[in-house]
């Protein structure tokens, strides 16, 4: 299966697992095909599953006090998404999870990661390398949102990621770097002129 490969190659760049162990641990993921703009996590729900997108996009937004949509993370070809507070704890989200676009992805809840990481310990080391990047990229984001003009955010988001400018909606990208659609215009306005 195509979609399982995808899979294989991203565990290779962490760890090493033969083919008999990657045909167990292939076992605990669903492999589901969402349409664009499915939800897949609606906040007030508890949040059961983490995703790992094989094709697509996914993204994490809450609705703030005055019902605006505020896209807090993306998630394209081999990156997880899920809200991790409310998942490690089983806990009821405030988090939305959409996606962006029609996506292949893996599912996996709790109870079947908790059933992988004690049968293939291996598993633990690849977990805590993801986490640890994921972290990393979370700090980096704060620093960038305290110390940077709202144009240079933009311009830095759009020089380090340019797939995502070419790829995700405008207003979506507003909306995850705090602009509203006509400020993120104004700004790519000024920087083309």
């Amino acid at each position: 299966m195509e979609t399982m490969e995808i899979f294989k190659a991203h565990l290779a760049k962490f760890i090493s697992v033969d083919e008999h162990e990657l045909a167990s641990i292939f076992s605990f993921f669903e492999v589901l095909e969402v349409k664009k703009k499915q939800n897949l996590m609606i906040g007030g729900e508890v949040c059961r599953f983490m995703y790992f997108v094989e094709k697509g996009c996914l993204r994490k937004f809450f609705i703030n006090e005055k019902g605006i949509e505020q896209t807090t993370e993306f998630a394209i070809e081999n990156w997880w998404i899920t809200d991790t507070f409310a998942f490690e704890r089983q806990a009821i989200s405030e988090f939305n999870i959409q996606s962006v676009e029609k996506s292949m992805i893996l599912v996996l809840s709790f109870q079947s990661q908790e059933m992988l990481l004690q049968k293939h310990p291996t598993m633990e080391r690849y977990f805590r390398i993801i986490y640890q990047r994921a972290y990393a990229a979370s700090e980096r984001r704060i620093r960038y949102l305290y110390e940077y003009s709202r144009e240079e955010l933009y311009h830095h988001f759009s020089t380090q990621y340019p797939w995502f400018i070419q790829r995700i909606p405008q207003y979506l990208i507003a909306s995850f770097l705090g602009f509203t659609p006509e400020y993120l215009s104004e700004i790519r306005a000024k920087l083309r002129s």
